[in-house]
């Protein structure tokens, strides 16, 4: 199917006034943002028909980076241009970004059996909602012998080894297997969209994107503000699958190197459940205890901007090429093996660093059992899960 219209720019503060209200009220992650955006933009606005929505959708699943929020920066895109994407973006993820900011500053205010108690609520919400989108990848994106061994692989070696460049040399290798491997994988088909830009600006986006991730690591001892933007690039750059993998990249950027301890970047990913809009506000959290008081701000901009950026760079310069890229075949197959391997990067992360540092007790077993029961068997919203594990963790530290 070939839909080709002419661009034609609808005013960005139109854009922006309605990613205000899907910033505010989209809770649920990004299969549910989804779903926000095609009854809000599609099926109520008009602003695409459905097979452009749906084509634009296989393209932000298929690149790393944050799903949800490349969807809605790309339809910012065709909307108003340029300044409809940031329009978009800043609309989207402001909301979550401020609210996890808060969180930011008022945990170490957060103290005694309560602090403790809440703080430990929000690491088993992690273990939950970890849990639930390890089993939902699972179902999807390992079924076959091929995609098993590819995610069991992947994981045995995260587990056994860590570097921060291992990740990326298995989703490489994966890419490889696939297309040997996975060549039942579903062919791919396109439409055209209208843009205000052609291939060779894309080209240059993908050329940027490229130069930032492997030019950032050379110098990112210059300085510490550099070491954080390489950090976060980085993390942005390989996550494949959805956000929930980022957890396992931003530990090894921001936990491993000592920036921030264990206990407060599982209770800032608890925290980041509670909130609407995109996981990756998280970074917000993230930045902000990087720096000193003074400076959570410029810190909390800063790995907003630096994890958010790659994805963005990479369907800036995939949408002008999508046509002839989509007819190569082993594309699909090719993403079939790095999905498998997605999640196997995901399973490594909910052992380590996941439940490792949050199940000390049965009790803490059977709490994170409940919750996860909840959302994914009785198939309630995670905001069920967050006041189970906080209620039980303040009764039992009361109890006791």
């Amino acid at each position: 199917m070939a839909i080709d219209l002419k661009f034609k720019a609808a005013p960005p503060c139109e854009v922006f006034l309605t990613f205000v209200k899907l910033g505010l009220t989209s809770f649920g992650g990004p299969v549910a943002h989804i779903g926000y955006f095609q009854r809000e933009l599609i099926d109520k606005r008009k602003w695409l028909d459905l097979a452009q929505f749906t084509q634009l959708l296989a393209i932000c699943q298929l690149l790393p980076g944050p799903a949800s929020s490349q969807l809605g920066f790309a339809l910012g895109l065709l909307r108003a241009g340029w300044l409809g994407a940031l329009a978009a973006f800043i609309a989207f993820t402001l909301p979550s970004a401020l609210l996890l900011f808060a969180f930011s500053a008022a945990l170490p205010r957060v103290s005694g059996a309560v602090g403790d108690a809440l703080v430990h609520g929000l690491k088993l919400v992690a273990v939950v909602v970890v849990a639930d989108a390890l089993v939902t990848m699972a179902r999807r994106l390992c079924n076959g012998p091929s995609r098993a061994v590819i995610a069991i692989c992947s994981a045995a070696l995260l587990i056994a080894f860590s570097n921060v460049w291992l990740p990326l040399i298995i989703i490489l290798f994966a890419a490889i297997a696939g297309i040997f491997y996975c060549r039942d994988a579903s062919k791919l088909e396109s439409v055209r969209f209208s843009l205000p830009y052609g291939p060779r600006v894309g080209q240059l986006f993908l050329l940027v994107f490229f130069a930032l991730l492997v030019g950032l690591p050379f110098v990112s001892e210059t300085h510490f503000v550099v070491a954080v933007v390489d950090g976060f690039y980085r993390a942005g750059a390989l996550v494949f699958g959805g956000g929930h993998v980022v957890l396992p990249l931003l530990e090894d950027t921001v936990v491993a190197p000592g920036w921030i301890e264990q206990q407060n970047f599982l209770a800032g990913y608890g925290a980041a459940q509670a909130v609407p809009g995109p996981l990756f506000s998280f970074a917000s959290y993230l930045g902000a205890q990087l720096f000193n008081t003074t400076n959570s701000g410029f810190g909390a901009g800063l790995a907003l901007v630096a994890i958010f950026l790659p994805g963005f760079l990479l369907v800036l310069g995939v949408l002008p090429l999508w046509q002839k890229l989509v007819l190569k075949p082993r594309v699909a197959s090719s993403v079939a093996g790095i999905n498998a391997a997605v999640v196997g990067i995901l399973g490594a992360a909910f052992y380590q660093p996941v439940c490792v540092n949050t199940i000390f007790t049965v009790v803490d077993l059977a709490v994170a059992l409940i919750g996860f029961c909840l959302i994914s068997i009785l198939r309630l919203p995670v905001l069920w899960a967050i006041a189970w594990c906080l209620s039980a963790r303040l009764a039992i530290a009361y109890l006791l």
